[in-house]
Order: C-alpha cells, then structure tokens, then sequence
C-alpha cells in the first residue's frame, strides 16, 4: 500500500488506513514506536510494561492521606 507524506504544521504525517487501525486496536492518541531500520520507517505497538504492586507504592508516602476524612451517617441504600 502507498500513502503520501504530507506536511502537518512544521513537520510532517502519513494517515494510516482505519482498516489497519482497527485490525491492530490502535486508536487515536496511542502511542507508538518509530524506528529506522536501513532505509525504512518502522511503525510498532509498544509493549506494555508490567508494573509490580511495589513499584506502583515505591514513590508512596502515608502523608499523603487526606486529612479530614468522614464517614458520615448512611443516606441512601449504603450498608455500612
């Protein structure tokens, strides 16, 4: 397939056909890996890493709970 590079302000894009785009899951602002292999443009789905329960808390510190915080009386269907 061929597509044509157009400018796109000071750069400058190719469109990717929605047939490609839906076969693949891509959506509009996902983020994509663009690599030059030789003498061509390679386009690819980054791998998602997986992020462990302690890397997610690594950065955490408990002073970061809200300071006034209540559980108030029950005021619709909420057990409690």
């Amino acid at each position: 397939m061929e597509a044509r590079l157009q400018k796109w302000g000071n750069s400058a894009g190719v469109r990717i056909p929605s047939s490609i785009l839906k076969s693949l899951n891509i959506k509009t602002n996902d983020i994509l890996n663009i690599e030059q292999e030789e003498d061509k443009i390679v386009i690819s789905i980054p791998k998602k890493k997986k992020i462990s329960l302690e890397e997610r808390f690594k950065n955490y510190h408990t002073n970061n709970l809200a300071k006034d915080f209540s559980w108030d009386e029950p005021m619709g269907k909420e057990i409690w």
